[in-house]
């Protein structure tokens, strides 16, 4: 259930859904996805399903984890990456192994502690755990490579847009009843946003929980 064949499984998987970065791969494949839901859904932890975490909050599918952060990547490295939903901490705990250094906050308090405590557990000590309305981003760790949001926002956020650096890229579900997954990268002469693909998430609320 938890082995590295379960894991190997879940990676050939992924393959054959069209991700083709290596170094993402690698990072799902390191990633023990099982620590981060309730024991009770451990078997189910390497299916390509989301599940739920308490708080009507999800761990989102390993494909769209992958799927998310290979747009994010585009075959390059990451230096500063900001997550925002920090969640059960799993998509920061692969973010970990393929960015220098991770921010990610979380505004449920419980999720927070849970996530700040696996991460540790696990020792990725390039992650900052923050307990925080993500919407307007973390001005003060700006500017950012990377920018990854795991609840899908009603529009795109021109305050998260600022925080990117240039050349950066955000990826985000947008929209409400209907979702999409968009791309926005910021150029020296301003930005440019691509609608990828249809998603499902949870929506992105305002406060701390």
């Amino acid at each position: 259930m938890t082995s590295q064949r379960t894991r190997a499984r879940m990676v050939e998987r992924l393959r054959e859904q069209g991700i083709r970065d290596e170094v993402v791969l690698a990072a799902m494949f390191e990633t023990p996805r099982h620590l981060f839901v309730d024991e009770a859904l451990a078997s189910r932890a390497y299916d390509d399903v989301s599940l739920p975490i308490n708080f009507n909050q999800t761990i989102s599918q390993p494909y769209i984890v992958a799927r998310m952060i290979e747009v994010l990547r585009a075959g390059n490295p990451l230096g500063r990456v900001l997550e925002i939903g920090t969640g059960c901490g799993y998509q920061a705990a692969v973010l970990a192994h393929v960015a220098k250094e991770v921010y990610t906050m979380e505004r449920i308090q419980p999720l927070y502690e849970r996530a700040r405590k696996q991460l540790r557990d696990l020792k990725l000590r390039n992650v900052s755990v923050r307990y925080a309305d993500g919407s307007a981003g973390l001005p003060e760790a700006a500017p950012f490579d990377g920018i990854i949001m795991a609840a899908a926002a009603p529009t795109l956020s021109a305050a998260l847009r600022e925080q990117l650096a240039v050349g950066g890229r955000m990826v985000l579900p947008v929209g409400m009843q209907e979702q999409w997954l968009y791309l926005v990268e910021r150029e020296a002469g301003g930005f440019r946003e691509t609608r990828l693909e249809p998603v499902k998430f949870v929506p992105l609320l305002m406060g701390k929980g």
